[in-house]
Formats: structure tokens, C-alpha cells, sequence
């Protein structure tokens, strides 16, 4: 995808980048703030206690404007099991630290995440494209939510005991502070050391940042880098390891699911699904078109994004009316482009896309759909984006919408990622909810429905952990529970005293709940 102009610089009002936000100015800042974990050109790995000069740093591009930031230093697979052993070690004397201590020392953590919160969120525009709105919504979810389990701890842990081991954590690049240091602080102040790998495709900058944060209170973290494939004997399947948390897609999960099955080992394995939004005998159009814009949060590349529409044939031209102008708001652009240096940072729906790999596959996968049979009903409009003068913009894709993707297509039965919806048209419930499991199971799930019985009777056969009556459910904070049915979770569930409960151990025989081979159990 070559550059393109917007239609400020066509009238001649090119944008320019918002003064102290530049990639280099970020660098610098850590350079200052954390001068233990980064070097002049690279990020080190933490374990052991000590920040490491070890593995073979990645090149790397920003998927902002293409140009270099720091890559993940990753560790042969030699390097990592030495790093689990010596987590062992924290662990073991972490897990007998009285609570108080423990408390104290994660509240500390978040005090200084706190006062660097400015600094964790531009790297979060960078390193994964966030726009600031979000990317300061990232932080700030993760400091308010473990400062939750802090206040609140004693009850949560009353009874319980630390595992074992160390909890091992791979987890995806899109949202390093409020899922990845939040699990993991939440995991430490439990009595656990903790292991995390950085996210390959981003974020290891942020990361380091709030880990050297937490390593300075005396947090027992271990942020080690490398490829899944090496590292995966060491951070699964290593015996020292006391439970193993996963966020990612279902082909990764299985893997993962398998190791741990085989081991007997605890763990958490949060999978993507295809999150559906139905219509049926409904009428509320203006609240639909209201949400729209809203649902393109991060391009989409949520695990709680609705990417597709599963719609009553009678209403499709009412459904339109409300969707069509309502897409076309949808703002994209570089998250750091303003008309003058000072202004405030720009109001976007979503900037890019992860990189421009991912641009290109999705945009390919359009390509074949349409090709196929699919019929695009919207395609963004590249020209209305805000873009620097002359920058790459190859990770960015404008919202798309098909109706009917057709069964050869993975837009048709595996989550896009990306900003692009698709419209499946039914004609009776059966259809309805066929088209709404089509996935196997999801996280969130949401019906649009005037009748109030409908919505009771339909909502407990839509096989989604969370569904919402004409809004949309999200992962939750602080005490809401979170999981999944079917393929999109598999292991203990989390959110609220389940994410203690699944990282401590209670009496004999207990059965935590969440998704396993052998039961299913709510809590």
C-alpha cells in the first residue's frame, strides 16, 4: 500500500506530528526513567532478578509510519529454561512473604505506573498503533483494576495457598497493560513469581517499562523474549511451572491446550471467537447507528470486537439505513497528527493495523470474498484519513463491510482482526442462532431485540459467555467474571475473585470454574 494525501494537505494544511510525542523522544524518556532495562538501541530481558544484555534483538517497524523502533530480544530456548529455574527460586521465597508486604509492594508498583502513565500510552501508540484516547484507557484499566485486588485481597486469598510454581503467561500484543500487567501483578500480589513473553508482534517497550517499574518495588517478574515455537518447552511444559495463562488465536491455544492436558498442569487459555451481534423483530435504529462508530474501537483487533452481523431479512433495508451513514463517521488515521505542534491529540476511531502484513492479509481476504461472491456495501473512503505528508501507510485498512462472505472465505467463519464487518441474512430463529454460533463458541454476543421475552428465550441458546440485550458486553473489570464456551476458552475462568482463585489453591478436590475436557462449570 503506497502513502497517500489527506484532503487537509490537498488544501494545502499539511499535518504535522504533535510536538514531544515523536518515537525518538519516547526513547529517550526510558532511556531516563528505566536506565537498567534499556540500552542505547535495545531493551534487555528480566530474570533472575537482574536486567540481561542476552538474545538477538529483532528488527523491528512501527506500525504508526513504517519506520524502525526497538525489536523483542529473543532468547534461545537454552537461555529461557535458565530463566524458569531461577523464577522458581523467586517464587519460592515470594510465596511465604506475609500478604501485607505483598500488598505494599504492588501498590507501590502502581504508584509508579501512575506517575509514568503518559509515557506507558505513547508507547502503546507506537509500538501497536493505539490512539492516545485508548492507549491511556489501556493503562489507566490497569492500574484501577489491580488497585481493586489490592483493596481487596485479604477475602480473595483467605483460605488459599500460592501454587506451586511460577505462572507462566503468553499472551497477544494487543493490549499489554490492562490484560498482560494486570494479569500479572494480580498473579504476583496472589504470592506467585511470574514469567511473562513479550507479545512478538509489540508492545516490548511498554512492557519493560512497567516491568522495571515493578522489579524496582521488589515485584518477582521474569519478561523474557523469543519465539513461541523455542520458548514454548520452557514456558509450558516445564515442570517448574505452576500454571500456564494464554491469550491468543484458537491454532496457538491448541497447541498449548495439548501441553498442558498431557501435563496435568493448571491454566488459563483465553481463544478468539466470532463474536456476533443479531437483529431480529427490532426497531431502535437510531441506538443501533449510535453504537456503530463505537464497535471500530482499535480497528476491531479486540478480542470483544463484533465483526459480524447476523441480520432478519424483513429489516436488512431498515438495518442499512442505520448502518451505512453510520460507518462513514468511522475516523482513521496517524494517532499523533495534528494541524499545529500544540494542538491536543486527534479524536480517531482507530489508527492502524498491527503491521502491514496483517494490512495486506486482510485486505487480501476481502479481495477473494468479493471474488467469491460476497458484496461490498461499504468500503472507507483512504483519501478522508489524517496522514502526515508523505508517510507509509501500508499497516492501515479503512472500514469494509460485505454482505454474505461466502463459505470458502475465513471471513466467513474465523474472526477478521481487523476493521471489516460481514452481514449474514436469516429468515427464521433457527437460522438466527445457527449463524450466531457459527464459531463454536465466543466471548461476547449481543441481541437486538424489541421483545423482551424474544430476548430471554433466544439469549441462553447463543453459545457466547457474555450477552448483551441491544449493547455490547465487554471483557469487564475489576469483579466481573469473564470466559468463554465452546473453543474460544478452555481452563480456569478469570475476572474478579476467579482470577485469584485461579492462580491459588484451595482445599482438596476443589473444582475451579471455567472450561475443561471433562466439565464445564459457572461460577
Amino acid at each position: 500500500m503506497t502513502s497517500l494525501s489527506t484532503s487537509r494537505e490537498a488544501a494545502g494544511d499539511a499535518l504535522v506530528l504533535k510536538a514531544g510525542t515523536a518515537w525518538t523522544d519516547a526513547w529517550q524518556r526510558c532511556l531516563t526513567t528505566a536506565p537498567e532495562a534499556f540500552r542505547d538501541d535495545r531493551v534487555l530481558n528480566l530474570w533472575n532478578g537482574t536486567w540481561q544484555a542476552d538474545g538477538r534483538p529483532l528488527p523491528a517497524t512501527n506500525p504508526v509510519d513504517g519506520t524502525p523502533i526497538a525489536g523483542p530480544p529473543r532468547l534461545d530456548a537454552g537461555t529461557a529454561r535458565q530463566a524458569v529455574r531461577a523464577a522458581l527460586d523467586q517464587h519460592r521465597a515470594w510465596r511465604h512473604l506475609a500478604l501485607p508486604e505483598r500488598r505494599a509492594r504492588v501498590a507501590a508498583t502502581l504508584d509508579s505506573l501512575t506517575q509514568h502513565r503518559e509515557l506507558l500510552a505513547l508507547l502503546l501508540v507506537w509500538e501497536i498503533g493505539k490512539t492516545w484516547r485508548l492507549a491511556q484507557a489501556d493503562v489507566d484499566r490497569a492500574i484501577d483494576g489491580v488497585r481493586w485486588y489490592v483493596d481487596g485481597i485479604d477475602a480473595m486469598v483467605e483460605g488459599r495457598a500460592p501454587l506451586e510454581g511460577p505462572v507462566s503467561n503468553i499472551a497477544s500484543w494487543n493490549y499489554p497493560m490492562s490484560v498482560l500487567v494486570h494479569t500479572m501483578l494480580v498473579q504476583a500480589l496472589a504470592g506467585n513469581a511470574v514469567i511473562a513473553k513479550t507479545p512478538t508482534d509489540g508492545g516490548v517497550a511498554c512492557l519493560t517499562l512497567a516491568c522495571a517499574l515493578a522489579a524496582r518495588e521488589g515485584v518477582p517478574l521474569t519478561l523474557v523474549s523469543g519465539s513461541g515455537g523455542e520458548l514454548s518447552e520452557a514456558l509450558v511444559r516445564a515442570p517448574e511451572i505452576g500454571c500456564v495463562s494464554f491469550v491468543g488465536g484458537r491454532d496457538t491455544g491448541a497447541a498449548v491446550a495439548t501441553a498442558v492436558a498431557d501435563l496435568g498442569k493448571r491454566h488459563i487459555l483465553e481463544q478468539e471467537g466470532l463474536n456476533t451481534w443479531g437483529i431480529w423483530n427490532y426497531s431502535d435504529w437510531d441506538a443501533l447507528g449510535a453504537v456503530v462508530p463505537k464497535l471500530f474501537d482499535y480497528g476491531k483487533q479486540r478480542c470483544t470486537a463484533y465483526p459480524r452481523f447476523v441480520v432478519q431479512r424483513a429489516l436488512f433495508d431498515e438495518f442499512l439505513g442505520a448502518y451505512l451513514p453510520a460507518v462513514r463517521t468511522v475516523r482513521v488515521g496517524h494517532p499523533l497528527a495534528v494541524a499545529q505542534p500544540d494542538d491536543t491529540f486527534p479524536e480517531l476511531d482507530f489508527g492502524p493495523l498491527i503491521n502491514a502484513a496483517k494490512a495486506k492479509e486482510l485486505t487480501d481476504q476481502v479481495t477473494q470474498a468479493v471474488d467469491r461472491g460476497a458484496v461490498p456495501l461499504h468500503r472507507g473512503e483512504t483519501a478522508k484519513g489524517r496522514f502526515l505528508p508523505g508517510q507509509d501507510t501500508g499497516a492501515y485498512v479503512h472500514p469494509v463491510t460485505l454482505l454474505n462472505p461466502p463459505p470458502s472465505s475465513p471471513l466467513h467463519h474465523a474472526e477478521p482482526f481487523g476493521p471489516v464487518d460481514t452481514i449474514v441474512l436469516v429468515d427464521t430463529e433457527a437460522e438466527l442462532l445457527a449463524a450466531m454460533n457459527a464459531s463454536n463458541g465466543a466471548l461476547v454476543a449481543t441481541l437486538s431485540t424489541d421483545d423482551p421475552a424474544t430476548y430471554e428465550r433466544l439469549a441462553p441458546q447463543i453459545r457466547a459467555f457474555k450477552t448483551g440485550r441491544g449493547k455490547p458486553r465487554s471483557r469487564g473489570d475489576r469483579d466481573e467474571l469473564f470466559g468463554g464456551f465452546g473453543a474460544s476458552w478452555r481452563g480456569a475462568f478469570v475476572g474478579g475473585e476467579l482470577l485469584v482463585r485461579a492462580v491459588t489453591q484451595g482445599s482438596a478436590g476443589e473444582r475451579a470454574p471455567g472450561n475443561f475436557p471433562s466439565y464445564h462449570l459457572m461460577a
